[in-house]
C-alpha cells in the first residue's frame, strides 16, 4: 500500500478533521501548509441545500472576485457589429469572430477559458452547446457571458470574473485566489463568492441553504470553514 508524503502527513496533522474554522484561521492554515513549487491555488467547494435533480433548484451564475484569481483567463469573443468586434479586442480578447470562429470551435479548438457572445449571435452560438456545454464554456444570460456589452465582459473575465454552477451533487466549486495572496484579499475573494451563491438561491428551497463550505490548495489539505464567520 502507498504511504503518504512527509508533505502530505505533516499538512494533514494541522487540521482537525471535523472542526468548522472560522474563515481567516482557516485561509491560515492553507497559507501555512508545505506547499509545492508553484503558486498553490485555493479552491472553495460549496455544499448547498437543493435538489440538484430539479430543473427549479439551478445553481449558476458568475461573480467579480475583489482580488481576482491570481489568473488572466483567455477570452474569445462572439460578435458581429464591427465596431463591437474592435472593442473586445482591444479589451484583451484572444479570439474575436463570427462564423468562422464557431466553425473553429466546432472542429475542436478549445483553447480559452471563457466564451462571451452578443445576443445576435447566439443563432449561429447555440450550435456549440453540445460542444461548449459540457466544458461548462456556452455563453448563457445568467452567467453574464451572453451580453450587448461584450467588451466590457471581456474585461471583467480576463480581471478575474469567474462562473461556477451546482453539480449533480448540489455542490459549487470555484477558485477564489493563489497561496500566496494575503489572507485579508482570499477572505474578501469568499465572502464576495458567497455571497453571489446566497443571492441565487432557489425559492423551493428549505432548511440550510449553504450546507458545508470547504476550502482546499491544489496540493494541501481541505479545511471546513464557518459561512457565517
Amino acid at each position: 500500500m502507498p504511504t503518504a508524503s512527509k508533505r502530505i502527513r505533516a499538512n494533514s496533522a494541522l487540521v482537525e478533521k471535523l472542526r468548522v474554522y472560522p474563515l481567516e484561521e482557516g485561509l491560515g492554515l492553507l497559507k501555512s501548509a508545505k506547499g509545492a513549487k508553484f503558486d498553490e491555488t485555493v479552491n472553495i467547494a460549496v455544499n448547498l441545500g437543493i435538489d440538484a435533480k430539479k430543473t427549479d433548484q439551478v445553481v449558476r451564475g458568475a461573480v467579480s472576485l475583489p482580488h481576482g484569481t491570481g489568473r488572466t483567463l483567455r477570452v474569445i469573443a462572439f460578435v458581429k457589429d464591427p465596431a463591437r468586434a474592435e472593442a473586445a479586442r482591444q479589451a484583451g480578447a484572444l479570439e474575436v469572430g463570427t462564423d468562422e470562429l464557431v466553425k473553429k470551435v466546432a472542429d475542436g479548438w478549445s483553447d480559452f477559458d471563457v466564451a462571451v457572445a452578443s445576443p445576435d449571435m447566439m443563432g449561429a452560438v447555440g450550435k456549440l452547446g453540445k460542444v461548449l456545454g459540457p466544458q461548462g464554456k456556452m455563453p448563457t444570460p445568467k452567467s453574464g457571458t451572453v451580453t450587448v456589452d461584450v467588451e466590457k465582459a471581456v474585461r471583467e473575465f480576463r480581471a478575474g470574473k469567474i462562473e461556477f454552477r451546482a453539480d449533480a451533487a448540489g455542490t459549487v466549486h470555484a477558485p477564489v485566489g493563489r497561496k500566496s495572496f494575503e489572507v485579508g484579499s482570499l477572505a474578501e475573494n469568499v465572502r464576495a463568492f458567497l455571497a453571489a451563491v446566497n443571492t441565487l438561491r432557489p425559492a423551493g428551497t428549505k432548511g440550510t441553504y449553504l450546507k458545508k463550505v470547504s476550502l482546499s490548495n491544489t496540493m494541501g489539505p481541505g479545511v471546513l470553514v464557518d459561512p457565517t464567520s
